[in-house]
């Protein structure tokens, strides 16, 4: 039996997630599904249309056998940090393969650009922050920076985040694509398998997605944005004195959030007023996270995984489960004493401000869901 492990967000779960579990299941029959899952704040700084509980349950019902959640801490960061932690999961697990959405499709392209960054690093990541600080996009200078002709589009970099950590690590997982059926830029797209960000863009303007996500989607599913969390960001950037403790608070930016706060009304505002050559809109929508959640710099600084929380299992998964988790050397189960677990509750209780699921409840509850 091949293990499989995937990374995803679900936000939302549609028929592009379907597609990809039904193509391992092609590849690979007689195989188990481990999912690595984001939470409540997502890797770009969005926050989840879908409550963690509700992605679990919907993860189950698509022949997902392992729910493992991704926390908080790491889930909202770089790729690289996203990434490192997902697959350092999937690898305690014993998974065989890493099965991931890629724009390209091409696994040795992304091992040989991984190959190159690893075995260059200061070379190449002085040429990528050049390239930033003369105003280039991310994916343009990672191109010039390794003088090739790559479209660097948001799976790939992800894939190419994956092979890095397998390789740097020397882990026994090995990475495989499967080719997107889609363009991740287009909005407009109207059929069955569209981007999760065409979907979202539906929803803010109350147009139907309803051929696009399965009908298990459009229970669980909320129509919510950092817009409804942005009065309370805009509270702690004008009473909190202290913002450059927090994650990506970096370079006296915290001197023009302060100066422009009163004039922003809604988060778009916000954003377009801070962005500059340095501060793409992911980071700005991280920053922003992270200065909602609390979370310090100085509390991850050397913040490693201190366990790995199985968010839901079937009974395939309990089997597997239970022959495994003595292999597993760190605990299964939230540790309630950890850092950790305490931003994990601090997710919850935020998003609980715009949420009608009980997520803080959920979080204490502390149970695999089981199916």
């Amino acid at each position: 039996m091949n293990i499989i492990g995937i990374i995803c967000e679900y936000n939302p779960f549609h028929n592009g997630h379907i597609y990809h579990l039904q193509k391992i299941k092609e590849m690979y029959p007689d195989s188990l599904i481990i999912l690595v899952l984001n939470g409540y704040f997502l890797e770009r700084g969005e926050i989840s249309l879908l409550s963690k509980e509700n992605k679990t349950k919907i993860a189950l019902q698509n022949n997902i056998d392992i729910v493992l959640e991704l926390p908080f801490v790491f889930g909202c960061q770089s790729a690289d940090k996203f990434a490192s932690i997902s697959v350092q999961m999937l690898e305690s697990f014993k998974c065989d393969y890493v099965i991931f959405g890629s724009e390209s499709n091409d696994i040795h392209k992304l091992e040989l650009i991984a190959d190159y960054t690893l075995n260059n690093q200061d070379e190449y990541n002085t040429l990528v922050k050049s390239y930033l600080d003369k105003g280039l996009n991310y994916p343009t200078a990672l191109a010039k920076a390794l003088k090739i002709d790559f479209d660097f589009t948001p799976n790939d970099l992800l894939g190419i985040s994956y092979v890095k950590a397998i390789k740097e690590n020397n882990y026994h997982i090995k990475p495989l694509t499967i080719k997107r059926t889609n363009d991740y830029k287009d909005t407009t797209l109207n059929s069955d398998i569209v981007s999760a960000s065409n979907i979202r863009e539906r929803i803010k303007n109350n147009k139907s997605i309803k051929k696009m996500v399965p009908g298990i989607t459009l229970k669980y599913l909320e129509n919510i944005s950092l817009d409804n969390l942005f009065p309370y960001l805009k509270y702690k950037i004008i009473t909190d004195n202290n913002l450059d403790d927090y994650l990506d608070v970096e370079e006296g930016i915290q001197n023009r959030l302060k100066k422009i706060i009163y004039d922003c009304f809604n988060m778009d505002d916000l954003i377009n007023k801070t962005k500059s050559k340095r501060y793409t809109y992911n980071r700005l929508r991280r920053m922003f996270i992270h200065i909602l959640i609390g979370l310090k710099k100085e509390d991850i600084k050397n913040l490693n995984l201190e366990y790995i929380k199985v968010l839901g299992f079937n009974n395939n998964g309990k089997k597997y489960l239970n022959k495994i988790k003595k292999e597993i050397d760190i605990s299964l189960t939230s540790l309630k004493d950890s850092l950790t677990y305490t931003y994990e509750l601090k997710c919850a209780s935020i998003y609980d401000l715009v949420s009608k699921n009980k997520a803080l409840e959920f979080e204490l509850h502390n149970k695999p869901i089981t199916k």
